[in-house]
């Protein structure tokens, strides 16, 4: 495994930072849909039609919720990452991910060229 990459206190900060504000906005989401979906649950529907659509809607908001439960998880691995001076390092083939791709996407595991080949259905090992 190569060099643990050199990030400044500053740059440390500033990335937990980043990490922890969209894990706070990625938790109100999920708080709020919850809430609508129970909102939706009490709702009495008085037709097929108007249950087919709540049934929906609340099949609609729940769904979305996957992938932020999915990016929830990325973010507190990234702030371990952080923690144990990970923070920085591809998990695939360990080398540095750029600064400019850490701002943009400050929980990504990935470097780009490994996140191609992982969508491409063929990951490096």
């Amino acid at each position: 495994m190569p060099e643990k990459f050199k990030l400044s206190k500053k740059e440390k900060e500033e990335f937990k930072k980043l990490l922890l504000e969209r894990k706070n906005s990625i938790i109100k989401k999920l708080s709020q849909f919850y809430r609508e979906s129970q909102e939706i649950e009490t709702d009495t529907a008085l037709d097929v039609v108007d249950k087919a659509e709540t049934s929906y809607t609340k099949e609609f908001l729940l769904g979305l919720t996957d992938s932020e439960r999915e990016q929830l998880q990325q973010i507190d691995q990234a702030l371990d990452r952080l923690e144990k001076g990970e923070y920085g390092h591809c998990q695939v083939c360990h080398k540095e991910i750029g600064k400019k791709r850490l701002q943009i996407i400050p929980w990504t595991p990935y470097c780009i060229s490994c996140q191609e080949k992982i969508e491409g259905g063929t990951p490096e090992k």
